[in-house]
């Protein structure tokens, strides 16, 4: 499939926020049939829909696939604004709730809705909180961002730091806090075999903002705390995570942005009916990952779906 031919890209119009004109992008893949079970997928930090091979796959497994491009990403991002910011999670929650209602206006079948990393933590925090989240009847997270990836004394003090740095300037950051290295290891120009939009998803990544922080560390609570997801959950995760200071070989079989072990412990927490599943080899992307490994990690992610989702309307 090629992103230039095969999907549309809509604009959702927002109401203006604290830095003006606001919108989202929903994406549809031209096959799409209608009156089907479908998917929403969202993208995570740094990070914007490129993936037509996922949407083939979803396809060819009788799903409609959608994709969303949140506020201040991707085709969203507009000059006016800071790259990838927001001050809570839940800034997200309008364009998730027209999108799925949109979806099912199209589909008449309850939505999958699935979350990569920071999408995992904003799309989990939707199924406790968001308008529209009974218009889901699953939830399918790769490699959410349920913690910090840092040792514990770093962790105590982000929160407080994030809030005061936050408070005495909303637009404070933190450059180069994100390594290069990941980039590298997924960019057909460096060490990968995928190609995008370096504007969208620079190499050397963008700032991250202390109010982001602080809303990703209060959304990370919440759920570590207080979830109850209703619906049926699979939590994706590499099997080993380390965190390099170049690239290296090793760089391609595991996690270097998030350590698993914390999705491992926080993701049987999220709900009543919540699946662990690890694929070894596999990247901070999982559907990035080398092929052999992504097209395992697609084959036992249709095989729960297909066990825990029942494809009947969300209303009757």
């Amino acid at each position: 499939m090629n992103l230039n031919q095969d999907f549309n890209y809509q604009t959702l119009e927002l109401p203006d926020d604290y830095e003006g004109k606001v919108t989202a992008t929903l994406i549809a893949a031209h096959a799409n049939q209608g009156k089907r079970r479908s998917v929403l997928y969202v993208h995570g930090f740094i990070d914007y829909f490129f993936h037509p091979h996922m949407a083939a796959q979803f396809l060819a497994h009788g799903y409609d696939f959608y994709a969303l491009e949140l506020r201040k990403y991707g085709r969203a991002l507009m000059a006016h604004q800071h790259p990838n910011y927001c001050r809570s999670m839940e800034e997200y929650f309008p364009e998730m709730t027209l999108a799925l209602r949109q979806i099912y206006q199209e589909s008449q079948h309850a939505i999958i809705l699935m979350g990569h990393s920071t999408g995992g933590l904003s799309s989990s925090l939707y199924m406790n909180d968001g308008a529209e989240k009974k218009l889901v009847n699953a939830l399918v997270l790769n490699s959410p961002f349920l913690a910090l990836n840092k040792n514990a004394l770093l962790r105590t003090f982000a929160a407080p730091l994030a809030k005061v740095a936050s408070s005495l300037s909303p637009f404070s950051k933190l450059d180069g806090a994100i390594s290069p290295v990941y980039g590298q290891s997924v960019h057909k120009n460096h060490h990968g075999e995928w190609d995008f939009n370096l504007d969208w998803k620079p190499i050397a990544g963008f700032p991250a903002y202390f109010a982001w922080t602080k809303a990703v560390l209060e959304a990370q609570l919440r759920l570590k705390t207080h979830s109850t997801i209703e619906v049926p959950v699979l939590v994706m995760h590499a099997s080993r995570s380390f965190v390099p200071k170049e690239f290296t070989r090793e760089t391609l079989t595991a996690d270097t942005v998030l350590n698993v072990k914390d999705i491992a412990r926080i993701g049987p927490k999220l709900g009543r009916q919540v699946t662990m599943l690890q694929i070894k080899d596999a990247m901070h992307d999982i559907f990035l990952s080398k092929k052999e490994v992504r097209e395992y990690a697609f084959k036992e992610m249709f095989r729960w779906l297909d066990k825990a989702v029942y494809t009947k309307a969300a209303y009757t």
